[in-house]
């Protein structure tokens, strides 16, 4: 059967892109996304997008701080649902942080359950916690109904939501933020509420006051935890250029313990452990258990609702030298990096602690004048209701006889604002020509006849005069508030003095300079081991990670020497130099990890190594060493006693090397029955007596330890037991016992091992 041929399909016409082009667009706008709608504050009001569209979510649902608390997981639920379609735990993540008194200086949500602490337990599930606005989160949303910030469209057009909320208090400083976007990140620190409301009202009062006059009002971040700065010299040039970095410490108090000992009592921790103090705890106690510091007796956490650590300190020993170590060596001291990165017209800007004000002062006269437009409208509005009313109250009489003649409301309506009497029956030929007369506007007309007839009571009427005396007073005064920003400035600076006598409070974070002490407590010196693999990564382990491995995980090493932690390794090279680093300098890692060459720590370059030993063996063991033109020698190890990085160990020859270098103990040069196996580059072998070789010093050449053929040269020198006679030769197992004993200096024989 035929088969059956299908016409080709008609291809779509392909668009062709440049890859990398593509690449850099979408990068970018990803870039912009995570900046501008994830990770940095709005510089107005302080916010992510998602603390924002947390706060009008719980405005939506009317969580006011009078309300009864609803649960967190509704509120997420509203949040991501409306306006934020990312995950429910990074929503609730920023809910349970704005209730967090450690982290912010005015919480923004008020928390009911278990919201974790400053120990770092973390908050119960949302479906168990409630939320609701605290008294903080009402100054970011006031007025926020009488459309005082633009709206936008949410994530898929079916709600409007605030590009910004009406912030009235200067939210970024007092609270901070932190966020890592692409390429930058935001740390700003929080500032205490009272001080950056008097600095807001002093730059009010002088818009060219310089940033060192703005610091006598705000001399520098206020953690929720309090703590010490310790670096008040940096804070001039941080808040001048809007970076820098400043160094925390836990204020701390020393009291008498028990049996004579000593306590040091930290009260107050830094704020980078705010969220995580035990961590804290559990670095001390490592300090404690890893005797890195043997001062400490114990370390015990007494905190209730205050923080309380206590670390003793065994008895007569320097309390004073031990907290300078603790500053240095654990999170009682820490630095704090600050960036005062925020979105400014959807771009990212770093700002200086005076620019920071003036987007803040610049965003309240925008919202004040605003609001007093508004005001100023409705006053308006409602001094032409009443003004109709009262004009009205002088006519009524007409007015009753307009509604009795008319047919309809809109027929009367006609009558009051354009005077049309069509079809209207009158009692009067006067009152009908008065009626032609009227001319209420739109809005009093409805109010004329949405009026009830006992407004026409005289008390009633009065009560009229009196609104319309207030409201003209009200319009002068929003009339007098708009034109004059000094007049707009003295409502804002009254709103913010208001704002000042409720949640100001005492500064809470010390701002000094220590001097830093040259007494460093001292190391501790302990046992280490240096493992070195054939490849030449070498790396250090303490001595209990080496105890606990097995042979299997340390077979792979070529090179184990035990060392104490002050040591220096000495490093044997063929060139005829021996190298020297400190057991500091090479790192310190667990045992699965690869390590680093040999030839990153020193200046070997390209050398072959060929014996590795601590600097303290030398003074216990001599060396063998052997060249390839066959001379050998025996040194002693206090020859290398130096403490330069590279010496020389022998005395070669041009173009000579060395074959071989064997470590000898005390036992190996007293003994009888030690052996010196020489295998030359041909396969020719020679063995005899250590005992043969003299000691020289390093700076001779030797003796003559085989005789070469011509163009032969010594490859291997071993020194071997009776015990230990097998040795490994070109990847070969060779028994020393096959090479033929001859006197030092004879010819070598082939082997036939």
């Amino acid at each position: 059967m035929a088969s059956k041929t299908t016409a080709p399909t008609k291809l779509a016409e392909l668009l062709q892109i440049d890859f990398s082009e593509e690449m850099k667009n979408s990068y970018r706008d990803y870039a912009v996304n995570v900046i501008i709608d994830r990770a940095l504050p709005d510089v107005r009001d302080g916010l992510k997008p998602v603390q924002r569209r947390i706060l009008y979510a719980m405005t939506e649902l009317n969580l006011e701080p009078k309300k009864p608390h609803r649960k967190s997981a509704r509120i997420v639920g509203d949040t991501m649902g409306k306006y934020h379609p990312h995950g429910d735990s990074s929503i609730y993540d920023a809910l349970v942080h704005m209730s967090e008194e450690f982290s912010m200086s005015i919480p923004l949500i008020d928390g009911h359950g278990n919201f974790g602490s400053i120990d770092g337990d973390p908050a119960a599930a949302m479906r168990y916690t409630e939320a609701r606005l605290s008294e903080g989160a009402m100054t970011m949303l006031e007025n926020l109904e009488h459309n005082l910030v633009e709206y936008q469209p949410n994530f898929d057009n079916s709600e409007k939501e605030p590009t910004v909320l009406p912030a009235l208090l200067p939210n970024l400083l007092i609270n901070g933020t932190t966020g890592i976007a692409v390429g930058m990140t935001t740390n700003i620190p929080p500032h205490n509420p009272g001080e950056v409301i008097d600095g807001v009202i002093a730059y009010m009062d002088n818009p060219e006051i310089t940033v060192p006059e703005l610091m006598e009002y705000i001399p520098g971040p206020d953690f929720p935890t309090g703590g010490i700065i310790t670096n008040s010299d940096v804070l001039p040039q941080l808040y001048a250029t809007g970076e820098g970095k400043i160094k925390v410490r836990a204020k701390t108090t020393i009291e008498n313990g028990e049996n004579g000992r000593k306590n040091i009592i930290v009260t107050e921790i830094p704020y980078t452990s705010a969220g995580n103090k035990q961590k804290l705890v559990e670095n001390l106690v490592d300090l404690m258990k890893n005797k890195v510091f043997e001062e400490i007796y114990d370390v015990r956490d007494e905190s209730s609702a205050d923080v309380r650590i206590v670390i003793e300190v065994r008895k007569d020993r320097d309390v004073e030298n031990l907290l300078n170590g603790l500053f240095k060596k654990s999170p009682l001291e820490d630095t704090y990096s600050v960036n005062l990165l925020a979105v400014k017209e959807k771009q990212p800007i770093l700002f200086n602690l005076k620019s920071l004000i003036k987007e803040f002062v610049d965003f309240q006269e925008e919202l004040y004048t605003k609001e007093y437009q508004n005001r100023l409208m409705r006053a308006k509005d409602r001094m032409e209701v009443v003004e109709g009313l009262l004009r009205a109250t002088d006519v009524i009489d007409l007015i009753i006889e307009i509604l009795r003649g008319s047919n309809s409301v809109k027929q009367a309506k006609e009558c009051l604002t354009k005077g049309d009497i069509t079809d209207i029956k009158f009692k009067s030929e006067a009152s009908k020509k008065q009626a032609m007369t009227l001319d209420f506007t739109e809005r009093q007309a409805d109010a004329i006849l949405s009026m009830q007839l006992s407004r026409l009571i005289g008390l009633e009427i009065l009560k009229l005069h009196e609104e319309s005396d207030t409201i003209k007073a009200n319009i002068a005064e929003y009339e007098k508030i708009l034109g004059s920003m000094k007049e707009l400035h003295k409502v804002i600076k009254k709103q913010l003095q208001e704002f000042r006598k409720k949640f100001g409070h005492e500064r809470r974070t010390q701002i000094t300079t220590v001097e830093q002490t040259n007494y460093v407590v001292e190391e501790r010196i302990e046992d280490i081991y240096i493992i070195i693999d054939k490849f030449g990564y070498t790396k250090a382990v303490d001595a209990t990670v080496y105890n606990k491995a097995t042979s299997e995980q340390l077979s792979e090493y070529v090179y184990t020497i035990k060392m104490k932690s002050n040591d220096r390794l000495c490093v044997f090279t063929a060139e005829g130099s021996m190298y020297q680093v400190k057991a500091q300098a090479i790192p310190r890692t667990k045992l699965r990890e690869k390590g680093t060459l040999i030839h990153q720590l020193t200046k070997i370059g390209k050398e072959e190594v060929l014996l590795y030993a601590g600097f303290e063996e030398l003074f216990e063991c001599s060396f063998l060493f052997a060249t390839q033109s066959g001379y050998v020698k025996i040194v002693s190890g206090i020859e290398f006693d130096t403490t330069r990085t590279q010496v020389n160990t022998t005395k070669l020859d041009p173009g000579d090397k060395l074959a071989g270098i064997v470590k000898l103990t005390a036992t190996d040069i007293l003994s009888e029955n030690r052996k010196v196996i020489m295998m030359t580059s041909s396969g020719l072998s020679l063995g005899f007596p250590l005992e043969e070789v003299a000691e020289f010093k390093k700076t001779s050449r030797g003796v003559k330890g085989i005789t070469l053929e011509k163009n032969d040269k010594l490859a291997l020198c071993k020194v071997v037991t009776p015990t230990e006679e097998n040795f490994e030769f070109k990847g070969k197992q060779l028994s020393a016992k096959k090479v033929k004993m001859r006197k030092r200096g004879a010819k070598g024989q082939k082997a036939t091992l």
